[in-house]
């Protein structure tokens, strides 16, 4: 009987067992797709927030304050003049007779330039001189009478009184005969004012008169007959900012530099100051001179005057495009080492045009921000361009865990 059961078939399961079975597989396989899905959103979920992080977090460029050189170079412009230069006019009245040097000749002290028709001058210069003789001989008649008189006095033939008014006709007449050569010197300067003559050995740089034109004397009346300038040496005129006047002493080397004269330069040094500022401009006027001897530099040219000025290498400097401009004053966006922004006030010196010196407020080795947005803030993280984007990143767990990540 054991043999039989034994060898009896086993029963085949039924449709709805397999059912059961395929079910269940189905069941499980779902189950594991299911949880491999959470999984994976998990993590795409937390590598979106700690890319969302990063991106949030603004990037910015920073610099380095630097040091000053030791010395400094500092250009400005220059006005060139000559060392003498002045304008010729008339000490007469009359018509140009004619003119003997046109614009660009070399005159020596005392050489004649024109030279004036005077008419009434040489009129009154007569008269004068007649008056001078009528003079001489009515002082000369009071004199011999004053004489004669002094001698009947002595021995009581005129009175007293006689005598004293021959004396003061005498002394009158000697007063007359004065002014009579005063007046004829006068006019005898006017007459050799004729003669316009160079004040100054130098060359004509203007001649604004022809001949028959009507001579007005003086300064107010006409117009200059001519200018003169001695291009010898010259003058150039800087005017200094208030920064860097204190700098500009007598002795500082400059070199000048001309448009003219491409690629050529002329050492010079500053002469004298005005040691006094301009109170419209806060300028310091600043005298160099340079030799021009062989003519090369004209006067009334642009020069641009490079001045060699001490520095200071404890200062420090900055790119203007660092700056904010705020109502608490000059400021800078400074990055610390935890990637927090503090806003610092900042002492300024002098200005460089790209650049300018901080005097105080800033360290060497703070990491300021370039170009800052007006909406930066203090406080605010950043993340310095060409750092890994992990050293932001890893700030996400940190949020989180203090509650600032609202995701799942």
């Amino acid at each position: 009987m054991q043999e039989q059961s034994d060898k009896e078939p086993r029963p085949i399961p039924s449709r709805r067992s397999r059912a059961a079975l395929y079910a269940a597989g189905l069941l499980i396989a779902g189950l594991g797709l299911l949880a491999w899905t959470l999984v994976s959103r998990g993590i795409a979920r937390a590598a979106l927030a700690q890319r969302t992080i990063a991106m949030a977090t603004p990037t910015v460029a920073t610099t380095k304050p630097q040091h000053g050189p030791a010395d400094q170079e500092l250009v400005l412009p220059g006005t060139v003049q000559a060392f003498y230069e002045a304008p010729i006019y008339a000490r007469t009245s009359g018509y140009l007779k004619t003119w003997y040097s046109d614009i660009g000749t070399r005159v020596a002290h005392g050489q004649v330039l024109a030279e004036i028709d005077t008419p009434e001058v040489d009129q009154q210069l007569r008269q004068a001189q007649a008056d001078l003789a009528t003079a001489q001989a009515n002082y000369e008649l009071a004199q011999s009478t004053n004489q004669r008189w002094q001698g009947l006095l002595a021995t009581e033939s005129v009175s007293k009184q006689d005598a004293d008014q021959k004396a003061s006709d005498e002394a009158a007449k000697k007063a007359a005969l004065a002014s009579a050569e005063a007046n004829v010197a006068r006019l005898r300067d006017l007459e050799s004012f004729k003669r316009v003559v160079a004040p100054f050995d130098g060359v004509v740089t203007a001649r604004n008169t022809d001949i028959g034109a009507l001579i007005n004397a003086g300064q107010n009346s006409g117009a200059a007959l001519f200018r003169m300038a001695d291009t010898r040496k010259l003058r150039i005129y800087v005017q200094v900012p208030q920064p860097y006047a204190a700098a500009a002493v007598p002795g500082v080397g400059a070199q000048l530099t001309f448009t003219e004269r491409p690629g050529k330069s002329y050492p010079t040094q500053v002469v004298r100051t005005a040691q006094a500022l301009d109170p419209a401009s806060r300028t310091l006027q600043v005298e160099l001179q340079v030799d021009n001897l062989k003519g090369e530099l004209f006067p009334g040219s642009y020069a641009e005057v490079r001045f060699k000025l001490p520095g200071s290498v404890d200062s420090l400097r900055l790119p203007t495009n660092t700056l904010l401009f705020r109502s608490a004053g000059l400021q800078v966006a400074v990055v610390g080492p935890d990637h927090i922004l503090h806003l610092k006030s900042i002492t300024q010196g002098r200005d460089f045009g790209k650049s300018i010196e901080v005097l105080s407020g800033l360290e060497p080795d703070d990491q300021v921000v370039l170009n800052p947005p007006d909406s930066i803030a203090d406080g605010a993280r950043v993340h310095i361009a060409g750092e890994p984007d992990s050293e932001v990143a890893s700030v996400a767990p940190a949020r989180r865990r203090n509650g600032g990540d609202g995701g799942p």
